[in-house]
């Protein structure tokens, strides 16, 4: 008798916690959100920058990855060594890699 008693407590005691136990809600998480940055890497280029005429403000605001210290270096090569024959001639500017002309390539221009 004592043993069904103490059963029946048990049995009354799990089932109210079993009741008591919401039932897990499954949810998806949100999208990240996009940085800036990342947008206007992504970003079709709808004005394309002209290397060989672009001041130094025109140049940091239309390409990604370029702050003033490198836009001006950009103008500085173009006005040592004349007009950029190709857009990998701007490899060949000091601070600007791979990285950043490929980031920036289809916006950039000649004519």
């Amino acid at each position: 008798m004592r043993k069904l008693a103490l059963s029946s407590l048990l049995f009354a005691l799990l089932t109210g916690f079993s009741v008591a136990t919401p039932a897990a809600v499954e949810t998806t998480a949100p999208e990240p959100a996009v940085t800036h940055a990342k947008a206007a890497a992504t970003a079709p280029a709808t004005d394309r920058v002209n290397l060989n005429t672009a001041d130094s403000d025109t140049l940091e605001k239309g390409l990604v990855g370029i702050g003033g210290v490198k836009a001006r270096a950009i103008v500085d090569y173009r006005e040592a060594h004349g007009a950029f024959t190709s857009v990998d001639e701007l490899l060949e500017v000091k601070g600007i890699g791979t990285a950043t002309l490929e980031k920036n390539r289809e916006r950039l221009t000649l004519d």
